[in-house]
């Protein structure tokens, strides 16, 4: 189990945001944290602790500058999301990502388009690719949710789809998005699903919110899967102590 830290960015600063939250024009958006640090700070944060495989997610709009910053201050020790397509993927490599994280690119219209993935594929390798199947439950299976999570799509996550979806990316990243942002545990049945299918590097997000979760996390998912830890981390006016995390991740 590895420990893969997160920079998401709305509105060109460095948030904690309930992601079920976005996208809707009927409430606000709920934020947790909002830093007074910039992302470049956090980059080099995780690059002197020597942690790989964190996630710069692009929450909307006005984010770019500060997502380049961050790639620039860490290069090659980070991913990013939040807007990617096969058309402007490579110039996120160039600028120094390791991986593209992409879900609804590929996900419209409520089905996943092969088309497109193969096009994200061509245009970077599969090497630099991270497919991001955050889901919900609905009638006891997993659904793939896009655009900023509002919308059901019609794939199921279950241990055929995961295999088939391996032969087209590197790792997954899986939010749990019921729970992600609300600090009130993880999702154990997904946790436990994961950990029984995923053949490649998978980063499970949402609920985990202390040392004892993650402990109970790392024994259910029996090492098989990386946790990203937001709104819960000291870094993000939570109460789990970062520098914990890092040196029990380590271990």
């Amino acid at each position: 189990m590895e420990f893969r830290p997160c920079i998401d960015l709305h509105a060109g600063k460095v948030k904690q945001i309930v992601g079920s939250t976005l996208g809707h024009t009927d409430q606000a958006v709920v934020e947790n944290f909002v830093s007074e640090h910039d992302a470049r700070h956090y980059a080099q944060l995780f690059q002197r602790d020597g942690l790989t495989g964190g996630h710069v997610i692009m929450l909307g709009p006005g984010n770019e500058e500060a997502a380049q910053s961050a790639l620039a201050a860490y290069p090659g020790g980070l991913q990013i999301g939040g807007g990617i397509t096969a058309q402007n993927a490579k110039q996120y490599i160039d600028a120094g990502a390791s991986h593209v994280i992409v879900t609804s690119y590929i996900f419209h219209d409520g089905l996943l388009d092969m088309e497109r993935l193969e096009q994200l594929v061509n245009a970077v390798g599969k090497e630099h690719i991270v497919l991001d199947l955050s889901c919900r439950k609905k009638d006891d299976q997993w659904y793939v949710v896009t655009d900023q999570w509002t919308k059901f799509s019609d794939f199921i996550v279950n241990e055929q789809s995961i295999r088939e979806l391996a032969h087209y990316c590197d790792e997954f990243l899986i939010h749990a998005v019921d729970v992600e942002g609300k600090k009130s545990g993880m999702q154990e049945d997904l946790v436990r699903d994961l950990a029984q299918w995923v053949t490649i590097p998978t980063t499970y997000a949402g609920g985990v919110r202390s040392l004892e979760d993650l402990q109970a996390f790392n024994a259910l998912s029996n090492g098989k899967l990386h946790v990203t830890i937001g709104s819960a981390l000291s870094i993000f006016g939570g109460d789990l102590s970062y520098d914990e995390v890092v040196t029990y991740c380590a271990q």
